[in-house]
């Protein structure tokens, strides 16, 4: 029976060579079976015409003689150079080709899957000959250029297609891409799998546990991204099932199978896997996404204003997309003392390093507000902390800072910054109608705008800012940022902001829209009416707007405002 069975096979590659096959995988006409000669291992001799000793399926019980190995020696080795023929003789057992098919034109493919010069290979875990045997018959009916490597058990097979194995030698050679597993499920682990089974005795049973799906549950957990078809008997339908809920991509029944039924489950569980790792994929990329946009979230400041009697809008934007953190940074604290300290800053760059800069600039200006230290001495000790922190020398960080004193105009007292401190008596509420004071520190930031609420915006003054964070050395007193001295009247509003708020383009041209741009446009909004959350987002929308779509830079704005109601954030 199997000398008839594999001439059959011959004479079906005969056959088809002519015809058309149907549901081939590449979409083409020809009909090509390669097979592997070294992937089945065995003892026993081949003889010329490709099979072993000729011995009928009944001496399957001779099993640990060494025989049941060379039928599948003789099966494997007979191979082709993946271009179709007529099958002869040679003496070393493999199938010699003739008069080779042409190959279609060129279509590029994943690796696994027909394309121009490149069969299908196939991957069968069979312990069976008369199974092989058929297998081999269903390959050759079903038209499709398919190679075929064969393994004795789920060890072998994983050995093929996982050959770089964690622990396991670089040198060590890779293996043949497969677009797919056959397994049949009755076929066991490795010779003497089962316990008390002599060795080199193939045990059927047991090795697959109760359920019969142990042995693929291995071959999915060593080999989680190979499509995987499974073979089970006529009356194990439901096993099948089982198997495609278990992780395969389908099952065929033994005997219900014909070639080009083969030939789609194989092309649909190759699909089918490559759409579930996409998706999987995604699942990850979408979990992923949202433990970073909560890390993110967590690191955007909560401003401390609780009973500052202050209004604070502030809108962030980041430059990257999908990104929640950019390298602009900023934050509003109150101290004990009714103190309002106020800070806004942009890490040149728009990456993930500094964005993370800008957070531990953030953090470290807070906790320097706590321990007490503001004016030059602060930010003299924040530009320890990035020069510290940053990953090259040439990044440096832009900052402007306001320091909103509580009460009466600061007393000419300085403290041991030498720059001017709020006399202990000043703490009291500032009236109705009293102007306010505060100090402001630029150190290569734009300056903030007043809003008045009768008059246009105007920008402050900037005459006495110092050099940005990590440009000049501070210990040497090269960089030195002086206090600019501001008087607040009622009715008063802050508009901070980074510079990629001005460093818009207005239209097609390369103009910016500059500081003085803003200064027109805020007075436009405001004129308008808008106030608070509503002129900012409308700022922001017309900045774009005329940018023509998204800004490229992160975007951070704060609007400081009197309220003489309970706080409001926006």
């Amino acid at each position: 029976m199997t000398e008839h069975a594999i001439a059959t096979v011959g004479g079906v590659l005969t056959e088809r060579a002519a015809g058309t096959a149907l549901d081939r995988l590449d979409g083409c006409g020809e009909t090509t079976v390669n097979r592997s000669s070294g992937q089945a291992s065995g003892h026993a001799a081949s003889r010329s015409d490709g099979v072993t000793d000729g011995r009928p399926d009944e001496q399957l019980d001779e099993l640990g003689d060494g025989r049941f190995h060379g039928e599948l020696d003789g099966l494997a080795g007979r191979r082709s150079d993946g271009c179709g023929g007529v099958p002869g003789s040679r003496s070393d057992g493999q199938l010699n080709l003739a008069s080779p098919i042409p190959h279609p034109r060129s279509t590029n493919g994943a690796p696994g899957t027909p394309f121009r010069g490149e069969p299908f290979r196939l991957l069968v875990i069979e312990s069976d000959v008369s199974d092989a045997v058929l297998i081999e018959q269903l390959v050759a009916d079903s038209g499709t250029p398919i190679e075929i490597h064969w393994a004795h058990g789920i060890d072998q097979a994983v050995g093929l297609l996982s050959p770089t194995l964690p622990g396991a030698r670089r040198s060590r050679p890779r293996g043949a891409d497969f677009g797919c597993v056959l397994l049949d499920l009755a076929a066991p682990g490795e010779p003497g799998d089962q316990a008390g089974g002599p060795a080199g005795v193939h045990t059927l049973g047991g090795v697959n546990g109760p359920d019969g799906l142990d042995g693929l549950r291995e071959l999915l957990r060593r080999a989680p991204h190979t499509a995987v078809v499974v073979l089970t008997e006529a009356d194990s339908a439901e096993l099948g099932a089982a198997a495609v809920a278990a992780g395969a991509q389908d099952f065929l029944v033994k005997h219900e199978t014909d070639g080009p039924l083969l030939a789609r489950a194989l092309r649909y569980a190759v699909e089918r896997k490559r759409a579930d790792e996409s998706q999987r994929r995604l699942v990850e990329a979408e979990l992923r996404g949202q433990e970073n946009a909560r890390l993110q979230r967590h690191l955007l400041p909560t401003p401390l204003l609780d009973g500052a009697g202050l209004a604070f809008t502030r809108r962030y934007r980041p430059g990257r997309r999908r990104a929640l953190l950019g390298g602009d940074f900023y934050d509003a604290v109150r101290t004990s003392d009714g103190t309002v300290h106020v800070v806004i800053g942009d890490v040149c760059g728009h990456g993930p390093d500094e964005a993370a800069l800008g957070v531990a600039l953030r953090i470290a200006w807070r906790t320097l507000i706590f321990a007490g230290l503001t004016g030059e001495a602060l930010l003299s000790t924040l530009q320890h902390v990035l020069e510290h922190e940053r990953r090259s020398d040439e990044i440096f960080a832009t900052l402007c800072m306001l320091v909103l004193s509580p009460g009466a105009a600061p007393s000419t007292g300085r403290a041991a910054s030498g720059h001017p401190v709020a006399s202990a008596d000043s703490a009291a509420p500032v009236g109705p109608g009293e102007a306010e004071h505060a100090r402001l520190y630029l150190a290569g930031h734009p300056a903030p705008l007043l809003l008045r609420p009768d008059d246009r915006p105007v920008l402050l003054p900037s005459d006495q800012a110092g050099p940005a964070l990590g440009l000049v050395p501070c210990d040497d007193g090269q960089a030195v940022w002086p206090a600019q001295e501001l008087e607040l009247h009622p009715g008063w509003r802050l508009l901070l902001y980074t510079d990629g708020l001005v460093e818009g383009r207005v239209g097609a041209g390369s103009r910016r829209l500059g500081q003085d741009g803003l200064v027109e446009l805020i007075g436009d909004h405001q004129s308008a009416g808008l106030t608070r959350g509503r002129l900012v987002d409308s700022a922001i929308a017309e900045v774009e707007e005329l940018n023509g779509g998204a800004l490229a830079d992160d975007v951070a704005v704060l609007l400081l405002e009197r309220n003489p109601v309970p706080l409001i954030m926006g």
